[in-house]
């Protein structure tokens, strides 16, 4: 087989950062399953996060529009009328399902009121078959969940950690889609699993916990030396490795059913996350910047041995956010709708030629900052070149501008840097010509 497969799966967690696997070379992160699946498909090594915050970032998944006009901030809605990814797959004969956090109704989080307890009603779930999640939860041990309507819904807490009990479900379906393949009336099946870990708070099961020490915890280089900095960045650290790898387990026991149903080889399987975490690179925490510790995220293609599929190996393409559907879409030969803003790079799994050419950059944006502690609370915009450049802007003013090929780090900003005047000029362009094709409303400052 050298086409499309039928069949695609999600696997995303939430802030999972793409630096923190084994396959992207950290050293603390034992992630044999999903290393297999970078092996083995196509790890898109400069993926990006144009929003690092969940709900921007889960509302241009699915619909694959921009945060600005789509979900512009944390805890807005998603619009009830938005076409979505489940949509698009419907209309060509497919089954949808949705497992996990949602985070796009809307829901009003304080001390009174868990988002956990809130009921996303059926018509705004994103136009899925089966739905079954929850909008906010950030207990993993205390987890709940809801779907259905009428005299079938359920409102039922997991009965263990998160992820384990999520992935449960998504066993169960697989092994139901497994039987109807088997009795010959299965159509093809799309499934997202969208757990929350390694969210924090960056517990896991203990026997995950167990296997990190935070002394022995090895920072990346641009953690600042600052006592105050490295303790918490070890500490959560620790925890956080915990929660991938129990991810990572995970997704072999996901791996291990789709063999057991006889759909190994007619699955891809898409592991990615939302957005990244600082963890103290820079003196920094969490998300909602645009370091590289924020913004970039894994993304593999997977699922199929290379025997089946054309393509394996790395991609250095600027894979964004809004191209996630698309790319989905086109992996099981189903061409990217209008209302869709993204590119589709599954070409460069399937195997071909694109027919058209794939951005020269990637749009960033911050449109309605949380006001969280951690976060950046001032709103920018920014572009990545295809070339290797990152440049920032704030209101009014430059920010950022690196050279990630000899700068990986971000150590030197050449923002104020006259030597740097006509990248910076050429990049604020570009990033101008971004604003007005995407109908952001965003002001650059003038140089």
């Amino acid at each position: 087989m050298t086409g499309s497969a039928k069949n695609i799966i999600w696997i995303f967690g939430d802030q999972h950062r793409a630096q923190a696997l084994g396959c992207n070379g950290d050293p603390n992160a034992n992630t044999p399953n999903i290393d297999r699946l970078s092996a083995e498909g196509l790890n898109f090594e400069r993926a990006l996060s144009g929003f690092p915050l969940c709900c921007p970032a889960r509302g241009s998944l699915l619909t694959s529009k921009y945060p600005h006009a789509c979900v512009p901030g944390h805890q807005h809605q998603m619009p009830p009328e938005s076409k979505t990814i489940a949509h698009a797959f419907k209309d060509k004969g497919y089954h949808t399902a949705y497992l996990g956090k949602w985070h796009l109704d809307g829901f009003k989080e304080g001390k009174e009121k868990r988002a956990a307890m809130h009921i996303v009603p059926p018509e705004r779930r994103g136009g899925f078959d089966e739905w079954v999640g929850f909008e906010n939860n950030n207990s993993q041990f205390d987890c709940w969940v809801h779907g259905g309507e009428g005299e079938s819904a359920f409102h039922e807490r997991l009965p263990g950690y998160e992820t384990d009990c999520l992935t449960d479900m998504l066993l169960d379906y697989i092994k139901g889609r497994g039987h109807r393949a088997e009795k010959g009336d299965s159509g093809p099946f799309f499934a997202a699993l969208s757990v929350q870990p390694p969210h924090d708070p960056y517990v896991a099961p203990a026997e995950f916990m167990a296997r990190h020490n935070p002394a022995e915890v090895k920072l990346r280089d641009n953690v600042p030396a600052i006592p105050s900095v490295e303790a918490v960045a070890r500490r959560d650290l620790a925890g956080y490795y915990a929660m991938i790898e129990n991810l990572d387990w995970n997704v072999g026991r996901i791996q291990a059913a789709l063999t057991q149903a006889g759909l190994d080889h007619d699955t891809h399987i898409l592991f990615f996350s939302d957005h990244g975490d600082m963890h103290g690179s820079h003196g920094q925490f969490r998300k909602t910047s645009p370091w590289e510790e924020s913004i970039r995220v894994p993304f593999i293609v997977g699922g199929i041995s290379p025997r089946y599929i054309g393509q394996s190996g790395r991609s250095p393409s600027l894979m964004n956010h809004v191209d996630v559907a698309p790319t989905t879409l086109g992996l099981c030969g189903i061409e990217t709708p209008e209302w869709m803003d993204g590119f589709d790079y599954s070409k460069e799994r399937l195997g071909g030629r694109p027919e058209s050419a794939a951005p020269d950059s990637a749009f960033l944006q911050a449109v309605i900052p949380t006001g969280h502690g951690g976060s950046i609370d001032r709103p920018w915009r920014g572009v990545v070149s295809d070339e290797g450049w990152k440049y920032v802007v704030l209101e009014g003013q430059p920010w950022m501008l690196f050279n990630l090929n000899e700068d990986p780090y971000e150590f030197a900003n050449h923002a104020y840097d006259s030597k740097y005047g006509v990248e910076r000029k050429k990049l604020q362009d570009r990033l101008g010509q971004w604003i007005s094709e995407t109908g952001d409303s965003f002001v650059l400052p003038t140089l």
